[in-house]
This record gives C-alpha cells, sequence and structure tokens, in this order.
C-alpha cells in the first residue's frame, strides 16, 4: 500500500477526481489503481478567497509497487503497512479492577475484556440517559448533584464537551481508537477529517454501545459506586473500598487502574491521605471567549464563508508572551453553547459543548493562562487544587449565589472597568450570567495577560478582540492540578498493581490521548499476567 500526501483539489470537486490525481502523482494510470482510500482530509483556507481541499489517501496498485516507489522519490509517497491493532489473549482467571469510566477507563476495560480477562468497573456517576437528564435539569437552573454531572458519569468530562478527537500525540494507537469509536456508532468521518468530532449528542449513544459489549464480553460496571481509598500492604495493592447504595464496600484487587479524572478532588485527598505519591502540576486558567459563529467563519473563510459544504469555522491560538505566561484558546466549540460544569455545590465552572452538527450562533472556546507551582502559595500537592477550589466559589458568589455565572466584555476588560450591561453577543451560558469586573475573580498576573494577549491575537484572527465578545468564567477544569506518579510499568512509584490512568492522573490531554493512555495501561496489566 502506498500512501500519498498533499493532494490537493479545489474547493468544490468530486471524490472520484482523487484516483485522478494519485495517479498523476504515481505516474501510472487511473486503472492502475485496484483501490484508493481516504486516510486523511483537511480544509485549507489560508489563501483566501480561494479554498482547497488537502487529502493524504492510500492507494493499493494492482502491481509493481516497489518499482513505482522506487521511480517517484518523493517524500510525500511512502509504502505502508495496513495498521492493525492486536489484543493478547489472557487466560488468568482476574478481575482487575477500573476505577472511572471515561475515556481512559472505558477502553482500559475494553482491552482487558476482549483479552478474556473480566474487568469490573466502578462508577461514581450515572450511566449516559440518565446523567444526561440530571444534567439538563442542572443547566435549567434545578440541583447539582455532586456525584453525577458533566464531570462524572458515563463518558466522563468529554461526553459533555464536543466529542473532539484531534490529538497531539503520535501514537498509533490513535487510530485504534478512533476505528473503535466507528465499531460503537461513532460518524465514519471521524477516521479522516483532520479534526474529528463526534459531538455531546451522539457521543451518548457511543459509550452505552461500548459499555454493553464489556459486558457481553463478561466485565462488568457499577454504577454509583465512588471510591473512598486504595488499600495497600507491603507496598502492593489488596483492595479498594467504595461508596454505593447500600454503604461501604470493600472488594479485593491486585490490579487496579485509577481513571478519575480531573476533578475526583475527595479522590485526590483520600489517595494523598493513603500513602498515594502525589506532586504538582502546571495548568491553566482562564474564561471562556463567546463571538459569534458569522464572525468566525467571515474571519477563516473570507467570502466564502457561507459555502455549505465549509460548515462553522474553528480555530486555534497560542503564543508566549514576554513575561513568560502562555496564553492560547482550548476545547474551541464551533456552533457550540458555554455550559455549567460544577461539581461541587456553591461553584461556578464554565466549558464548552457543542453538538454534531455545529449549528449554533456563537463560537467559544476557552482562553487560557498557563499557571504553575508559583502561582500556587504553596507546596502542598493539592494546591493547584485548592487555587482551583477557590475561584470557583468565588465566582458562585459574584454570580449572586444562583449558579449565575460571571462575564465581562472583551472591551471592558481592555479597559480596565467593570461590565454594566452587553452588546451584540448573548452569553450561552445557562442559567444566566451576571456582568462585572473578572479582576475580581481570576489573580492579577491572569488578568494582566488576557489584557495584553488579546489584542495580539486579535491580528492573528480578526474579530478574536472584539469589544462585545464576552468572557464567561471561571474555566479552570482544563486539565488535571496533579499527577499521580508513576514508573515506565505504568505503576504507582509508590504502590505496585496501582496503574494512574488519563487526564486525572496527569497523563493525558483530551478524550483520545486519554483513551490511548488507558489501552496502555491495560496492556501494562496483560503484559504482567
Amino acid at each position: 500500500m502506498l500512501r500519498i500526501r498533499d493532494l490537493i483539489l479545489p474547493e468544490t470537486h468530486d471524490v472520484s477526481e482523487l484516483y485522478y490525481h494519485a495517479a498523476q502523482a504515481l505516474h501510472v494510470r487511473a486503472s492502475d489503481i485496484a483501490a484508493l482510500h481516504i486516510f486523511r482530509r483537511s480544509l485549507d483556507a489560508r489563501k483566501k478567497p480561494d479554498l482547497r481541499w488537502v487529502y493524504t489517501v492510500d492507494v493499493t496498485l494492482r502491481s509493481g509497487e516497489g518499482a513505482v516507489l522506487r521511480r517517484c522519490r518523493s517524500a510525500k509517497i511512502t509504502r505502508e503497512a495496513p495498521y492493525v491493532y492486536r489484543i493478547p489473549r489472557c487466560t488468568a482467571a482476574e478481575w482487575p479492577v477500573v476505577v472511572g469510566f471515561g475515556p481512559a477507563g472505558m477502553f482500559a476495560a475494553l482491552v482487558l475484556a476482549k483479552a478474556g480477562l473480566r474487568p469490573l468497573v466502578l462508577e461514581r456517576g450515572d450511566p449516559a440517559p440518565l446523567r444526561r437528564e440530571k444534567v439538563k435539569r442542572f443547566w435549567s437552573g434545578g440541583p447539582l448533584d455532586p456525584e453525577s454531572n458533566v464531570q462524572f458519569g458515563e463518558g466522563g468530562a468529554g461526553a459533555f464537551s464536543d466529542g473532539k478527537l484531534n490529538t497531539g500525540t503520535k501514537d498509533p494507537r490513535g487510530e485504534h481508537i478512533l476505528r473503535t469509536f466507528v465499531r460503537f456508532g461513532a460518524p465514519h468521518d471521524i477516521l479522516i477529517d483532520a479534526k474529528p468530532h463526534i459531538g455531546t449528542d451522539k457521543l451518548c449513544g457511543v459509550v452505552k454501545a461500548m459499555r454493553m459489549r464489556i459486558l457481553e464480553l463478561g466485565g462488568e460496571v457499577r454504577f454509583g459506586a465512588r471510591l473512598t481509598s486504595v488499600l495497600h500492604s507491603n507496598g502492593h495493592v489488596t483492595a479498594v473500598r467504595y461508596i454505593d447504595a447500600q454503604g461501604e464496600q470493600e472488594l479485593p484487587a491486585e490490579s487496579v487502574i485509577l481513571a478519575i479524572g480531573h476533578s475526583a478532588r475527595d479522590t485526590f485527598e483520600s489517595l494523598l491521605a493513603g500513602g498515594i505519591t502525589l506532586v504538582q502540576k502546571p495548568f491553566s486558567i482562564g474564561a471562556r471567549i463567546e463571538h459569534p459563529q458569522s464572525l468566525i467563519n467571515a474571519s477563516q473563510y473570507g467570502a466564502a464563508a457561507s459555502h455549505p459544504a465549509l460548515g462553522a469555522a474553528d480555530y486555534k491560538l497560542a503564543l508566549h508572551l514576554p513575561g513568560g505566561r502562555s496564553v492560547y484558546t482550548f476545547c474551541m466549540c464551533p456552533g457550540g453553547t458555554v455550559v455549567a460544569a460544577a461539581s461541587e455545590p456553591d461553584s461556578v465552572v464554565t466549558n464548552g459543548m457543542s453538538y454534531y452538527a455545529r449549528d449554533g450562533v456563537n463560537a467559544n472556546s476557552a482562553l487560557l493562562v498557563g499557571v504553575g507551582p508559583e502561582d500556587f502559595g504553596s507546596e502542598h500537592p493539592l494546591a493547584g487544587m485548592f487555587l482551583q477550589r477557590e475561584i470557583e466559589r468565588r465566582a458562585f458568589v459574584l454570580g449572586g449565589r444562583s449558579g449565575k455565572a460571571p462575564c465581562q466584555t472583551v472591551g471592558d476588560l481592555l479597559s480596565g472597568r467593570a461590565s454594566g450591561k452587553l452588546g451584540v453577543v448573548e452569553p450561552s451560558y445557562k442559567p444566566g450570567v451576571v456582568p462585572c469586573d473578572l479582576a475580581e475573580l481570576l489573580p492579577a498576573p491572569l488578568i494582566g495577560a488576557m489584557r495584553e494577549a488579546l489584542p495580539l491575537l486579535g491580528r492573528r484572527l480578526r474579530g478574536f478582540d472584539l469589544p462585545d465578545a464576552v468572557l464567561t468564567g471561571p474555566e479552570t477544569r482544563s486539565s488535571s492540578p496533579v499527577r499521580i506518579s508513576r514508573d515506565e510499568t505504568f505503576q504507582s512509584v509508590s504502590t505496585l498493581g496501582l496503574y494512574p490512568c488519563g487526564e486525572g492522573a496527569g497523563y493525558a490531554g483530551g478524550i483520545t490521548s486519554a483513551a490511548v493512555d488507558g489501552v496502555r495501561c491495560a496492556e501494562a496489566i496483560l503484559k504482567a499476567y
């Protein structure tokens, strides 16, 4: 199989034209191509108003691939073997425990079940359908369930975002992750889009289907089961304790994958108290910035912005300020909404979400500033978590103790004045917002970095510093504030048999990378067996 990169086709084209362009690149006839598959596609909008599609394709010739490859001598044409992920069979009669059923825990459990083990999953939240009902009630002004919300429950925090699957990791297991999602109901386009996404509306059905497969293979998933402690003796895991509807339970275990997510603060505290090694980790804090999606489309697509094939435009911006701070956008949600993402009472947390269609009026993303141990004010391993909590509780007070979120227009932030009223951008956050001065919410160095960065980012993306754009805060949960230290075998440095995993353990940064880490931890257990 030959892989051809950077095949350029115009904005409007027929996919069958790929055969012609691939044949041209290989200096063969189109009839010499036995099969052609799209490996990746992306839209190049850099040369506005002309838009171009960029394809990477895999081609199987009827004969003579070696000779063709030698003749072409192009770095854009390589020989590739079809990727196949193989799971080894394991005959051990074991019940490895997986704590958490987000992307990391889900894929870890699936690999273990396919290998022949019988994983037992403990998830503190609810199954996806019930979880979704509780989240919608909370967004409508109802009560927060601290155990089942945007952060906790089947599918993890990523189930209420955009289902974005793009990742910086080059691990080949990423392709296995995408194929698995498609096998369980995700759109086929995620296999070829350069920036794949499933959408919150579709992701809930996908994770439920994955759970059913784990059960069919002999695994078990216990919902409403919150981990309270990990027991260990002589440096090795012996059991876990958890609370469910029947009270506290103890479960013997020799292998435990700890995929608890980045918001399991009570679990971080219990692990630290139980002698598990945790260390501070840099993360980021900021706010959600909202623009009209039409403005982002015009900035990215130019005169072609209204073309129906293009969809809602996205962006990704980053810069390093002279003072050393990094300011960047994260989790950009085209045509999406800003959502309430608290997991503790009397707190306000924001996040972004899109449905698969991405057809909302606004675009939003996190505008984040990097923070590190020097900002935490303490050497305590959980000092970053304490900082998050302090900001979230302050936001609750600024929002009138009603669950509403504090917000400010970009123009007012740059001018250093509190917002009294908003402009043309209507915030999407429910149950509502309270205009204020975000300098009362976020530490002064972060506000200063945002003020310095916004005009510079506006030069990179026209309209990004629109005075009427709205900043709704705080965004504090972009990644874990701690790392649960592990060694090269993926086991805790303090406790053998304990496998810290995914975003919550500080080893991933999104759905795909967390899922990959879950697979790697499962492989480590299989290797040990």
